[in-house]
Parts: C-alpha cells; sequence; structure tokens
C-alpha cells in the first residue's frame, strides 16, 4: 500500500502543478505534452489525476487516527 500512496501523492502533485500553471499561465502542460484536450492520452492522464485523487480521500481516514 506504501507505494499507492506515494504514487497517488506524485500524481495528486503533479496535477495540482499543472492547474498552477493553467491558473498562471493559462498554459495547460498536459495538453501540450499529449496533443490537446481531445486526445486519448490526455484524457488518461486526467482521469489518473481524478482516481489519485478519490484514492487521496483515504488519507483523512489515516491522518484523524493520530
Amino acid at each position: 500500500m506504501k507505494v499507492w500512496n506515494i504514487v497517488s501523492l506524485a500524481v495528486l502533485i503533479l496535477g495540482g502543478l499543472n492547474w498552477l500553471l493553467v491558473g498562471l499561465f493559462e498554459w495547460n502542460l498536459v495538453e501540450e505534452l499529449f496533443g490537446g484536450t481531445d486526445a486519448v492520452v490526455t484524457r488518461i492522464v486526467y482521469v489518473i489525476v481524478g482516481l489519485s485523487a478519490l484514492y487521496g480521500l483515504s488519507f483523512f481516514a489515516k491522518v484523524s487516527e493520530d
């Protein structure tokens, strides 16, 4: 499980940095790298970030245990 936690956190950080770029500079790195909003790979990346966010919800239970 620890590996999944690390991978999920890394993907969430990358997704957050992408949104930072969109917010500050109106430049979407994911679309730039993978071929625009309609590209299949771009959509897959967005799905992976979304699934990582859903998985990240389980971190709240671990944090509240302390």
